[in-house]
């Protein structure tokens, strides 16, 4: 399954890159990019409440597949009109939906498998090799995809995510039948309800949950990406690529040298304190980009190769930061939560996680249209450190959470 992940997971990303920079070919708008990533938000948000309810109530295996397949089929169509000639923006929005709404199905599936095959001591390293698998397979995409772009055009892009795709459904399949354990509650109105009212009870995996948003929404910039390269730091595609993968730099790198964190067993501290550096790296890339608009190249296709490296090394810190505190909530998820709750409340994380970015991408998006490009990362690191330190204060239970004796 991991093996399968990461592959697939590279395809995906690849796609993710790839249609933002179709989307801004067609448009030229950064808001419209941001779009792609806000229309989803609905969909996302009941598919992943939805596969976490059906996560908790049928066999686990069997739903990550049929996921999979979901998210094959738009990807083959998506490279199927690009090939035609017939893409449109509209329907890249569309099959950005359907893909995103099955990819929210499949990662609650998924990740409320792992606690299942391994003992709760192995969670943290567990999630810090996810962390590593997330840094190669963003890492390498967006920049693949910047070159592939720039050299063969999208249709080649697309088509590379329907091979690599196809490795998910391996690692899924080698998998033993994994039904919930405990009482099952059939997916609806009473499921969902009692979901919610365990997450209502549960103040340290809320207080995380909220602290992620925070995060997600006003430190969140990769909408601005493309028009980074275009207009500010030059480079095109290629910046894009270069500044996306630098996230995954820092993802990399901070799950590869990890493990003296994952032994440290105050998670709510590391979670609170992971964010703040987050933020500051996000203020950083916005100061930057501030410098940036001062020194913009004669001709933009030039890239502005110092300021580009800067912008890189604030981007991995930020993912650095960010890869941490998701290692503590990771194992805070899958170590305090029971089985039979799992599926449910992955799917509200599911939701939070992607979520979080999609509402980031229409703040971004919106205030940069108004603005400038420098001034929603700037705005929004000063947010985030705020906003996650006064929500620490409030709750003195989620700094006081102890890994060796997890409670919700």
């Amino acid at each position: 399954m991991w093996i399968g992940s990461t592959l697939a997971g590279l395809g995906g990303q690849l796609t993710v890159v790839t249609v933002m920079l179709h989307v801004f070919e067609l448009t030229g708008s950064t808001f419209a990019v941001s779009m792609v990533a806000v229309a989803g938000l609905a969909p996302m948000i009941i598919a992943g409440l939805y596969g976490g309810m059906l996560a908790d109530a049928f066999d686990r295996r069997r739903l990550a597949l049929l996921a999979a397949m979901i998210t094959w089929i738009s990807t083959a169509l998506l490279a199927a009109l690009t090939w035609m000639g017939l893409e449109t923006v509209g329907w890249l929005y569309l099959l950005s939906v359907v893909n995103s709404a099955a990819n929210s199905v499949g990662m609650a599936t998924r990740t409320a498998i792992v606690p299942r095959l391994i003992p709760r001591e192995l969670l943290a390293a567990a999630s810090a090799l996810n962390g590593i698998t997330i840094g190669i397979m963003v890492m390498v995409g967006p920049a693949l995809a910047g070159v592939l772009v720039a050299a063969t055009g999208y249709g080649l892009t697309y088509t590379i995510d329907v091979v690599l795709m196809l490795a998910m459904f391996l690692g899924l399949w080698s998998l033993p039948s994994l039904r919930p354990e405990g009482t099952v509650i059939r997916p609806g109105l009473t499921s969902l309800v009692d979901g919610w009212r365990y997450l209502r009870r549960s103040a340290n995996i809320r207080t995380q949950y909220l602290m992620d948003i925070i995060a997600m929404t006003f430190g969140q910039p990769l909408t601005l990406f493309p028009a980074l390269g275009t207009v500010l730091l030059g480079g095109g595609a290629i910046t894009t690529g270069a500044l996306t993968a630098a996230v995954a730099a820092g993802t990399f790198g901070s799950s590869l040298f990890s493990g003296r964190a994952g032994r440290y067993r105050w998670h709510g501290r590391g979670i609170e304190r992971a964010i703040q550096v987050y933020g500051a790296a996000i203020l950083a890339f916005g100061a930057i980009l501030l410098v940036g608009t001062f020194l913009r190249p004669a001709d933009q296709d030039s890239p502005n190769l110092l300021l580009i490296a800067a912008a890189c090394l604030a981007l991995a810190v930020s993912g650095g930061a960010d890869n941490i505190s998701s290692i503590y909530r990771n194992t805070m998820m899958q170590a305090a939560v029971p089985d039979a709750m799992r599926g449910r409340l992955q799917g509200i994380f599911i939701v939070v996680v992607a979520g979080g970015p999609r509402l980031g991408a229409l703040y971004a998006g919106a205030l940069a249209s108004l603005t400038a490009l420098w001034f929603p990362p700037l705005l929004g690191g000063i947010l985030v450190i705020v906003l996650v330190t006064l929500l620490a204060r409030r709750v003195p239970r989620f700094r006081d959470y102890d890994a060796e004796a997890p409670v919700a």
